[in-house]
């Protein structure tokens, strides 16, 4: 028979946290949460600090949309059956457990009528052709039913404690990204904060150094055009001496004179009282004036260089690659952190397996990648002759036999040899670059299909693959000649 503490404990099972009552209508929000309809209808009713922020759950406190409620019937039915178990089960001692009629203890239960019976209620007429069952045998199928739901009930929520897990560990990797791009924010901008620092003092430093020609040279200017007005002051005042003498006297002084006799050339001492033009800007320093603005090309370049890499590191996500021993050819040597490989002559005693290259001396990242943007740099050391291949490879290309490096094999890749760069489409194309790069990135967006390579030191392009990615791809790695290695870094 039922005690009146398992059954109030059913009871709480289904129990509103808004009322603390019977759920009425259960329905369920977007946590998985489980109200009245009614109750939970009143509590939207009231209005939050911001009118425009959507409620939360009463329990867990995340936001749900107010149309959002979903019946849950199969709750209702559970809240039924434990209604109707309360009705079956004693709910104490004394006078609960004794016929009010009779004042004989309750022993059965009329499935027909719903109705508990002592055995004077049993011999009664109206219930002689029902079917009679002992009280917890009549409880027993009802239980049965409530621990079936209670258990899928509980599944399910597990089912919604795993969502929220693994969305929170999401949430985390997010807010670590956010972080990330936090400082990379940061740091750029306090490069270019220094940067024009530095640009704005050297600047003004050669302002300051202009300002101060100009100065000098008017100073000289004025100095000049003082001599010259006070030289030619004295001679118009001498002449005008002259002037005012008798005429006898005028002829007598005229050889010593500036002025020439009438129809005759001007006396060489005329031109050496020419006057000499003042020149206020010298030439030099002109010239220097108008060639200031080009000064300012390595600020107008590092702000075109800035705004291109803080675009490229906030829209691509830094990938944090390791190479993958078990895919790496046996003439590769890996380093212990799986961030450098080197080639060797020399084969390694690498057991063979599915994965691994057995022709071509090649090595795959641990991990691949089925969306997003991301972006990580090869350092490449050349030996002399030697070459490196980087790109990225579809899951399934072929690790047995001759590798064949094209897109329509499922390769997207350049090779870097010495002394020239290609790119490995259909037909391999030989590029020209300014110069031979030693760091190469290499950025991948997935849902766009480019694979775009780029001097990592220079940002010079290099080459862009477009693709139609529909599989997971996986940043791939090539090796030839001795001495030859390269290293990752994000």
């Amino acid at each position: 028979m039922a005690s009146a503490a398992s059954v109030t404990s059913l009871a709480d099972e289904v129990n509103c946290p808004i009322c603390q009552g019977t759920l009425r209508e259960p329905v369920t929000i977007d946590c998985g949460h489980n109200f009245c309809r009614g109750c939970l209808t009143r509590y939207c009713e009231i209005p939050g600090p911001d009118l425009e922020e959507s409620p939360t759950c009463p329990l867990c406190k995340e936001p749900f949309r107010p149309g959002s409620f979903r019946p849950n019937w199969q709750l209702a039915n559970v809240v039924e059956n434990i209604e109707r178990l309360q009705l079956v089960s004693t709910l104490g001692l004394g006078e609960e457990d004794t016929c009010q009629e009779h004042g004989e203890k309750i022993y059965f239960f009329c499935e027909d009528d719903e109705m508990q019976l002592c055995v004077v209620c049993r011999e009664a007429g109206e219930h002689a052709a029902h079917t009679m069952r002992f009280l917890e045998d009549a409880a027993a199928p009802y239980r049965e039913q409530i621990h079936k739901c209670l258990k899928c009930l509980r599944k399910e929520r597990e089912e919604i404690q795993e969502i929220q897990s693994r969305e929170n560990k999401r949430m985390q990797v997010l807010l670590t990204q956010v972080s990330t791009k936090r400082q990379q924010v940061i740091s750029e901008f306090a490069h270019l904060r220094k940067f024009l620092e530095e640009q704005q003092s050297i600047l003004l430093a050669q302002l300051e150094s202009l300002d101060g020609d100009i100065l000098k040279q008017q100073d000289e200017f004025d100095f000049l055009v003082a001599g010259e007005i006070c030289r030619f002051s004295a001679l118009i005042e001498e002449l005008e001496e002259k002037n005012e003498r008798p005429a006898r006297e005028l002829l007598t002084t005229l050889l010593r004179m500036i002025i020439p006799r009438p129809n005759h050339f001007c006396a060489p001492r005329c031109e050496t009282r020419k006057c000499r033009k003042p020149v206020a800007v010298s030439p030099e320093l002109g010239q220097r004036i108008r060639d200031f603005p080009q000064q300012a090309l390595p600020l107008q370049r590092e702000m075109k260089m800035f705004l291109e890499k803080l675009h490229f590191e906030l829209d691509y996500e830094p990938a944090h690659i390791s190479l993958d021993p078990q895919t790496s050819h046996p003439k590769l040597l890996l380093s212990e952190d799986r961030q450098r490989a080197q080639f060797s002559y020399k084969w390694q005693n690498s057991p063979d397996n599915p994965q691994r290259f057995d022709r071509a001396t090649c090595v795959l990242a641990h991990t691949g990648i089925t969306g997003g943007r991301h972006t990580w740099v090869v350092s490449i050391d050349l030996a002399h002759g030697g070459s490196c291949t980087v790109g990225v490879v579809s899951e399934d290309v072929q690790r047995k036999g001759e590798l064949r490096l094209r897109p329509e094999e499922g390769v997207w890749a350049v090779r870097l040899a010495w002394g020239f760069v290609s790119a490995l489409g259909s037909f391999p194309t030989r590029l020209t670059l300014k110069e031979q790069p030693r760091q190469v990135r290499v950025s991948l967006d997935y849902e766009v299909g480019w694979v775009t390579f780029t001097n990592a030191a220079t940002r010079e392009p290099i080459y862009t693959f477009t693709a139609s990615f529909t599989r997971k791809v996986i940043p791939f790695f090539g090796l030839w000649g001795r001495g030859s290695s390269f290293s990752l870094s994000s």
